[in-house]
């Protein structure tokens, strides 16, 4: 057969690949085993099939095993080498596909990172290789204004063919991946869980969406349970697989700042979302931008980094402002990106409650006002 693969100096056919794979797939569901460490035990065994036959003990004395409690639970094991095989060769059953380093398929800018995943459960499809790539990220108890503004720069940027990566979650990365669904553009959500799962539960629409417009994937095994260890590790992959990252809003002390980090040992161009010094969802953005991150006012500061020109030209709310009614400008000129209550506005402008409720409503279809929750509203950022 021909050569299929090259990967570290090593040369594979076609069926040695799969007989590696299968021998790979049972080393990294080794429990402890991570990627670091999988990667480590290749270097010194030259296959992954040839680790089979190494013994715990072995793998201590070459410092690749930090624990000698580690050893008696490798070789325990081996025994599971079967099973694994079998549970390897049911995935496809499940709509899910094993992407490792081996495949010419597997992301090649998660090889250049240190602690690349040594496989890749897939549902959908991959990000694009020759495709420029965001991550749009952020906290999970945002505001209407980060979350507006979040759904913005991923429909924006996925309009203009930028993958828009993200982790699913509640808030902002639900936004991103709807802003680009929104855009008609490709995103692919990096789970901290099995891709058979969907969290959290709540997003189980956009989940399906997703999987119309790009992709699921994760580093753990289907039926994994989201756990909090998981988190942090899954970020290094959301990095890595994008260039440029977007810090919509998160805390000085926040799973979007270690997201952040990793991206900048990665080489990855960060940007933040300014917000006011008394918010404290700002204060990561805020310290990043003193730090030197880019300042994000616009999809152009994002797309000019990339060498994209920006065909759409920018909504004018002034413009837009001129076409409006005599109450609907009253009430318009009220509203901003921190939501108001309709009693606020009304007292504001001097209109009736009954009245400025009907204008409200004709800005919000107009695509003008957004309404957050319950008789509260802000100022869209764009028009739909």
């Amino acid at each position: 057969m021909g050569i299929a693969q090259r990967w570290d100096g090593m040369e594979y056919t076609a069926a040695r690949t799969e007989r590696e794979r299968e021998f790979l797939y049972w080393l990294t569901r080794c429990p402890g085993f991570g990627a670091v460490t999988v990667q480590k035990i290749w270097k010194q065994a030259e296959s992954f099939e040839s680790v089979y036959y190494i013994e715990g003990m072995e793998l201590y004395r070459m410092g690749i095993l930090y624990s000698a409690k580690q050893c008696p639970e490798f070789d325990a094991w081996k025994k599971q080498l079967e099973p694994m095989r079998q549970e390897y060769h049911t995935l496809g059953e499940k709509g899910i596909r094993y992407i490792t380093p081996l495949d010419t398929e597997y992301p090649e800018r998660l090889r250049h990172i240190y602690d690349y995943p040594m496989g890749l459960y897939v549902k959908g499809e991959l990000p694009g290789d020759g495709y420029p790539s965001a991550a749009v990220i952020g906290a999970r108890n945002c505001t209407s204004y980060g979350k507006q503004s979040a759904e913005y720069m991923g429909r924006e940027l996925a309009a203009q063919g930028v993958q828009i990566i993200s982790g699913l979650a509640l808030g902002i990365d639900g936004a991103g991946h709807e802003g680009a669904v929104k855009g008609r553009g490709k995103t692919f959500a990096v789970l901290g869980c099995g891709v058979n799962i969907c969290y959290p539960r709540t997003n189980y629409r956009l989940f399906e969406q997703i999987l119309e417009n790009g992709g699921i994937l994760s580093e753990y095994p289907p039926d994994e349970e989201p756990r909090a260890r998981n988190f942090p590790a899954r970020n290094r992959i959301i990095s890595g697989l994008s260039d440029v990252i977007l810090v919509m809003e998160a805390r000085q002390k926040s799973g979007s700042l270690i997201t952040a980090q990793l991206g900048l040992e990665q080489g990855k161009e960060i940007f933040a979302l300014p917000g006011r010094i008394t918010d404290a969802l700002s204060e990561g953005c805020n310290y990043l931008i003193r730090a030197g991150a880019g300042i994000l006012t616009s999809p152009v500061d994002v797309l000019e980094s990339m060498g994209i020109f920006y065909e759409k030209p920018m909504f004018s709310y002034e413009k837009a402002d001129k076409g409006l009614a005599k109450f609907e400008k009253m009430v318009y000129s009220c509203l901003d990106s921190e939501p108001r209550h309709l009693e606020q506005i009304a007292m504001q402008t001097g209109i009736p409650v009954s009245q400025c409720m009907s204008t409200l409503c004709e800005l919000e279809l107009g695509g003008f006002a957004l309404r957050t929750n319950g008789q509260c509203y802000i100022r869209r950022m764009t028009q739909p």
